[in-house]
């Protein structure tokens, strides 16, 4: 399968993703950990990861996917929402929760 369809497929399909170094319970780099750590403040708790480590073709082709450089990458209902650094403003803003109880992801306290 093309790596940009299949990228598609999984943004579209999943109503949660992200790209990372590593897993959720195991990532590789600071920054995926930051935004595992965020979603999980968030309570989200059962999103699609991809571990761009383990497939250099995702690695490459999600960049090129989003237009943007930079691992880890967070989708929300198929929209690309950003990198560790806007996703910490967004959480840090409320934005995030927002867009997350909007989506339907998880239920606001």
């Amino acid at each position: 399968m093309d790596t940009q369809k299949l990228i598609q497929e999984q943004v579209t399909g999943n109503s949660v993703v992200l790209y990372m170094k590593g897993s959720p319970q195991f990532p590789q780099c600071g920054f995926s950990a930051t935004v595992a750590q965020v979603l999980k403040l968030c309570g989200v708790k059962d999103y699609f990861s991809v571990n761009v480590l383990a497939d250099a073709d995702i690695r490459q082709g999600i960049k090129e996917y989003a237009n943007w450089p930079t691992i880890p990458q967070l989708y929300v209902k198929g929209e690309f929402v950003g990198g560790c650094d806007i996703v910490r403003e967004m959480y840090e803003s409320g934005e995030l929760q927002q867009l997350l109880a909007e989506a339907g992801v998880v239920v606001q306290s």
